[in-house]
């Protein structure tokens, strides 16, 4: 029998289940890895590029809840975002499971399971990963994002060019949706520091009851499922950048504790008294407003000031509303070829509705509606109808919209008695480029 050329690796902290599908994957592809200690996932993908993982959801007893399972996934999709990911799930346990599916999981399949279904999914998901890695190759000279270009976003990227070239920690602020981790990786990447790793790590979804092993790495023994030596984010950012998102969600404790290793520049693993040096650009991002935070005592003054040596702030999509339209024609770009649609096209209605809405929750909410548009259009065309806007959340939507106008007229008004109705300059704060605002002067007949 041929088999396969393709990396698969299997985590499950059950010895049993690893040995028996590894038995029956063996026989099929070329390598076949297991892993019983899912903290060491990021390691070894970071020195193997897996094809597929098969990723147990739960590992700690007495918890069925699968958020182990959902971290994981979004771990690895962060650091090889090709890789295909299939979810093992206990019978009667899917619900998430299917949340997994939606951020990023190719499938799943429940315990116990046949194998031959297991071989055709895990050929399908390899197929999958081909066809991806060919995509990418083809169109390696396309941006991978919409960066924008509105004048905020071209203040943001060009002070984010200018700390790229220094070692200073970087704080991002900006709502959920507005692509910080797109801003952090582009400043590691025009960084000195480029060919190193770049660690995202993201707090708000880790346990407290992890944090440690998990940042700083644990010895065998440290704590009950301790079974072998672990290293942490830090330590796999060595040289490089970690990216530590959402680090206003830190309670104080956890915070104090971070603050010492950035202080010390140093990590010492969980268990053991070995002090480890590093060397580590950090840059960190949250969509709350720190100031506010360190004023009411949720957040540590000493360490707003450790991380917060650059600030730069992204704006909301809504305060750039010449890229609302040119950011959904990419997107779409991008998921017609994922799903192999290269006729789907936006119509006028469709737009005019994308270029209208409030987009609250971002190039995260864009990128959702859109592809579910893709999935359920008609006639290779997207109409409001396919954009999920149902009645009441357009009722919604038109008192909102009434509201806006108000508030964006005052605004308008305010910036231009400001800079004497100078147009560029006031164009300029408000994220707008001169025709756009010019439209805005005509409708509200300023």
């Amino acid at each position: 029998m041929i088999k396969t050329k393709a990396n698969i690796l299997i985590i499950d902290d059950q010895e049993d289940i690893l040995f028996s599908v590894k038995m029956v994957l063996k026989k099929h592809f070329q390598n076949v890895y297991t892993l019983d200690n899912p903290k060491k996932v990021i390691q070894v993908i970071a020195e193997t590029e897996m094809d597929v993982v098969l990723l147990d959801m739960n590992y700690r007893i007495g918890f069925e809840d699968g958020k182990e399972g959902i971290y994981l996934l979004k771990e690895i999709k962060a650091i090889s975002p090709n890789t295909q990911i299939i979810l093992m799930t206990a019978f009667g346990k899917v619900e998430t499971a299917v949340e997994g599916i939606k951020i990023g999981a190719y499938d799943y399949i429940q315990k116990p399971f046949n194998n031959e279904n297991l071989l055709v999914l895990i050929k399908s998901a390899v197929g999958i990963k081909r066809k991806l890695v060919k995509i990418q190759a083809k169109s390696s000279s396309e941006k991978e994002y919409y960066i924008g270009q509105s004048p905020l976003i071209e203040k943001a990227y060009t002070l984010a060019n200018k700390v790229s070239k220094t070692d200073a920690n970087v704080m991002i602020l900006g709502e959920n949706g507005t692509g910080k981790f797109v801003l952090a990786k582009h400043i590691h990447d025009q960084s000195p520091r480029k060919n190193e790793a770049f660690v995202p790590v993201d707090l708000g979804s880790l346990n407290e009851n992890i944090f440690e092993s998990e940042l700083f790495g644990s010895v065998k023994g440290a704590f009950t499922d301790a079974k072998t030596d672990t290293v942490g984010r830090f330590e796999l950012a060595q040289n490089g950048t970690i990216f530590l998102d959402e680090i206003g969600n830190l309670s104080l404790q956890l915070q104090s504790k971070l603050l010492q290793v950035i202080q010390n520049k140093s990590v010492t693993r969980l268990g053991e008294s070995i002090v480890r040096p590093l060397n580590v650009r950090i840059i960190t991002a949250t969509n709350l407003d720190l100031k506010l935070e360190v004023a009411e005592k949720r957040f540590r003054e000493d360490l707003f000031y450790r991380i917060n040596v650059m600030e730069i702030a992204l704006p909301s999509l809504r305060n750039c509303k010449t890229d609302i339209l040119p950011m959904a024609k990419f997107i779409l770009e991008k998921l017609k070829v994922r799903y192999d649609k290269p006729e789907i096209q936006l119509s006028s209605k469709a737009s005019d509705l994308i270029e209208q809405h409030a987009w609250f929750g971002n190039v995260r909410e864009l990128e959702n509606r859109l592809e579910r548009a893709l999935i359920l259009c008609e006639n290779n065309v997207v109409n409001p109808c396919d954009l999920d806007f149902d009645s009441n959340f357009m009722l919604a939507s038109s008192k909102e919209e009434v509201k806006l106008n108000a508030i964006e007229k005052q605004t308008i008004i305010h910036i231009l008695t400001k800079h004497q109705h100078n147009i560029s300059k006031a164009a300029e704060e408000l994220g707008l480029s001169r025709a756009a605002l010019y439209r805005r002067i005509e409708k509200y007949e300023i």
